[in-house]
């Protein structure tokens, strides 16, 4: 089998022999070679070239994104190519984030740290991660991460996927979980039925002082509903990720109360060459399947 491969320039891999590969960059021109690929990588900074030549790909069949997000591409994905996502790329680093996350908003850090520029000695009643009920909103090999690092915590983990199976909850059930969750950790996608489900009455329902922990999208929470429950003391939030994204500097998200924000960072693990490294990895097995005729992992379906 003969397979010929597009792979942006930043990315090194190693390719079975039956996989012919042309190089593409980020920015236009492509290589005429590379309209001629049945199997494409595609990173955020592709999308442009990738809207001005994909209507001459005739012959591509795989989409493979470098990201485990793909709400930014899916509407450029053409019908009959299949779509394939970077889970379990990031899994270690988001993961780790997480409970980073976790912790510093119950122990209070950033308050120390405020304290100590003021050099005032001031000591603060702190909270225990041991007991706590923690709802994982989205249950894939991020969450899977997530719960393996919260057990030593002894922690009772609920888990929530949009269809219930054996040992986890659909959301459908959230009525019920909701009033238990003391923190909530919300990994799920964006897509038109996520968009804004995080709401008011999502809110209203979790116990006074619940903790939101957003390592998904932003689009997923109401950012105004957030900012009033958060303004009324009714819960607290660590965001990597917001709505809008970047966050202007003048939004009021970045001064309520209880809130703690970083730049949608959680997917970097202070080493690029690491990711990449994952990232190639991942697009080796990929080509390794569809040359054995095997079916290929982190095939997109509704979105997900």
């Amino acid at each position: 089998m003969s397979l010929l491969a597009a792979i942006p320039d930043f990315l090194d891999v190693a390719v079975p022999r039956e996989v012919e590969v042309v190089s593409i960059p980020s920015f236009p021109p492509w290589p005429d070679q590379a309209l001629k690929a049945e199997f494409l990588v595609i990173s955020p900074a592709l999308k442009e070239a990738f809207r001005a030549y994909v209507a001459r790909m005739t012959r591509l069949r795989y989409l493979q994104t470098t990201t485990a997000g793909v709400d930014w591409i899916l509407a450029e994905v053409p019908p009959g190519v299949v779509l394939l996502d970077a889970s379990g790329v990031y899994d270690i680093p988001v993961a780790e984030w997480v409970v980073s996350a976790i912790l510093q908003a119950l122990k209070r850090w950033t308050d120390f740290w405020e304290l100590q520029k003021e050099g005032s000695w001031k000591p603060t009643p702190l909270e225990e991660l041991h007991s706590k009920t923690v709802l994982l909103l989205g249950y894939g090999s991020i969450g899977r991460a997530v719960e393996e690092r919260l057990k030593p915590f002894g922690v009772r983990i609920l888990r929530v996927a949009r269809r219930p199976r054996e040992g986890i909850y659909g959301v459908s059930d959230l009525p019920t979980l909701l009033p238990q969750a003391e923190i909530v950790v919300i990994l799920l996608p964006l897509t038109p039925e996520t968009w804004g489900f995080v709401n008011a009455d999502f809110l209203a329902r979790l116990p006074r002082g619940a903790l939101l922990v957003n390592a998904g999208r932003g689009g997923v929470v109401d950012t105004q509903a957030l900012l009033q429950a958060a303004e009324e003391g009714r819960v607290r939030a660590v965001l990597d990720v917001t709505d809008p994204e970047p966050l202007p500097q003048t939004h009021p998200l970045w001064r309520a109360p209880g809130v703690w924000i970083t730049p949608h960072v959680a997917g970097f693990d202070g080493s690029p060459e690491r990711s990449l490294e994952r990232v190639a990895a991942l697009v080796r097995a990929q080509l390794e399947r569809l040359v054995a005729g095997v079916p290929l992992a982190n095939v997109v379906q509704e979105g997900y």
